[in-house]
């Protein structure tokens, strides 16, 4: 004999019980597997009534994940995409990522690359690297040391023009 499938609701529990989502992802995930739209959106309903639907604590896990090495850009887009459209929200937590982008910044380059590149050429990569992970052109350009430049912060070598030779 076969078992009978879940019902919606065992299968939102299933869910939330891994991770937390938001209602838009739930309700993708579940879609599938309702009758109607009706008995989804009552799901839903009381899933948020009960508090195991909760869209600041699915931003909470979502930033506690991914924040790690990535930018504010990157994960702002990650959070719209994940159907977290309270504007309070994602203010707060723009204002947040904001105050550790630098630090974000500066451990991905180190875990990634950790010396200073040898040219230009290298030094657009680590740049390329640090964008393309979502972080802001001036965190990148300030994370990145000039070629040549030591690791350890000192000041970056600069050519000196002599006006006088010929």
């Amino acid at each position: 004999m076969a078992a009978a499938a879940p019902t919606l609701k065992a299968r939102a529990l299933r869910l939330l019980a891994r991770r937390d989502y938001t209602r838009q992802e739930l309700a993708r995930r579940l879609a599938p597997h309702a009758a109607d739209a009706e008995e989804l959106e009552a799901v839903l309903d009381e899933c948020a009534r009960r508090g195991w639907l909760d869209e600041a604590r699915a931003l909470e896990a979502h930033l506690h994940r991914r924040a790690a090495g990535r930018g504010r850009a990157l994960l702002q887009a990650e959070l719209r995409a994940r159907g977290l459209t309270d504007p309070q929200l994602l203010e707060e937590a723009d204002a947040r990522l904001a105050a550790t982008e630098a630090e974000r910044a500066q451990a991905a380059w180190a875990r990634r690359f950790g010396a200073a590149p040898r040219d230009a050429a290298e030094r657009a990569r680590q740049l390329r690297f640090l964008l393309a992970r979502g972080f802001a052109p001036e965190v990148a350009r300030r994370t990145v040391p000039r070629a040549g430049a030591a690791a350890d912060g000192d000041a970056p070598q600069r050519l000196s023009v002599d006006p006088d030779a010929a």
